[in-house]
């Protein structure tokens, strides 16, 4: 599985993009073209299948697009914060999973009697 991040901009209405740890480079005239590149050069890097993506405008000018390729089904399952089963499928001396701590369930405050009514 690989991430890709990269740091977008828009300058002269051309969209640029360079990944942040790496060498991978595109452009374009869109976002939406920028992301279809970056998307086939992340994936043309890793032949993991499944790719994952997201953009997020950071500003009007400058956005942030990140890869995911080999996220989708096969990879380890997240839960509770501890990865479960990745290591004992590929047969890794892992440590044990750390054991779930009881929470006691916290009083939700009531709502009731605020001292107001709304449709007063």
């Amino acid at each position: 599985m690989g991430v890709y991040t990269f740091v977008c901009r828009n300058s002269g209405g051309e969209w640029t993009a360079k990944q942040h740890s790496g060498e991978i480079e595109a452009s374009a005239a869109t976002p939406y073209e920028l992301q279809r590149r970056l998307v086939a050069a992340a994936s043309a890097a890793d032949s993991a299948s499944g790719v994952q993506s997201s953009f997020s405008m950071v500003s009007p000018s400058s956005a942030v697009f990140q890869v995911i390729v080999g996220a989708v089904g096969g990879g380890p399952m997240i839960s509770g914060g501890a990865a479960v089963g990745g290591a004992a499928a590929s047969g890794g001396g892992a440590a044990e999973a750390p054991k779930e701590e009881k929470k006691e369930e916290e009083k939700e405050e009531s709502d009731d009697d605020m001292g107001f009514s709304l449709f007063d």
